[in-house]
């Protein structure tokens, strides 16, 4: 992945086999990209190069990133859902993004189309991020748990006890380790193996 932002405007976000080349989604949409980041450069954020993408940042927090995809360029705000969208130009990035929203674009004239709604959530998301106001905490799904590992639960409530004292991704790895066994034996047979790891506070890969 790129190392600085100039890269990713001259060759790409380098997260794929077509970096610095014509096919590569971000050279694609240079035109409208190079617009979205001269106006982020006239804000008081920071330019930094994150997860392959231009991010914008405020005393070291994530504020705002440029995007591109193969469909579309977009503007994410990490905030999103807090911000107080008039013109109803914002969109979630994924079903389950929860906190993130996108402005998307899908030519270079869209952003002069929406120049003041852009400028407008872009001071408004500096000022949240200056406030300091935290994000709602994230949605806490229940796992849905194998029948095998419930049963051994039922056999062992030491083992239940464990596996409840587990960090949420741990639990997740667990979870989806076990649960994509075709075949109950084998669901069986990977909870026994791994149950002196529950027991110890480890995660399977541990």
């Amino acid at each position: 992945m790129i190392r600085n932002v100039d890269d990713f405007f001259k060759k790409g976000c380098g997260r794929c086999s077509q970096w610095n080349t014509p096919s590569c989604k971000a050279l694609q949409w240079n035109e409208g990209l190079t617009a979205l980041r001269s106006i982020l450069l006239k804000s008081s954020l920071k330019e930094e190069a994150k997860w392959g993408f231009p991010c914008y940042t405020l005393n070291g927090n994530n504020v705002i990133m440029i995007q591109a995809f193969r469909q579309y360029f977009a503007l994410m705000f990490f905030k999103g859902v807090l911000l107080e969208d008039k013109t109803s130009i914002l969109v979630a990035p994924g079903e389950n993004s929860q906190t993130a929203r996108q402005i998307r674009f899908h030519q270079a004239n869209d952003i002069k189309a929406n120049q003041f709604a852009i400028k407008e959530l872009i001071h408004q998301a500096i000022e949240l991020e200056s406030s300091g106001k935290k994000l709602p905490e994230k949605e806490k799904k229940t796992l849905e748990l194998p029948e095998e590992l419930l049963q051994a639960f039922k056999a062992d409530p030491a083992l239940q006890k464990a596996f409840a004292a587990l960090t949420p991704g741990r639990q997740r790895g667990y979870h989806i380790f076990i649960a994509q066994a075709k075949q109950s034996k084998t669901r069986m047979d990977r909870i026994e193996k791994y149950r002196s790891n529950i027991l110890e506070g480890k995660g399977y890969q541990e």
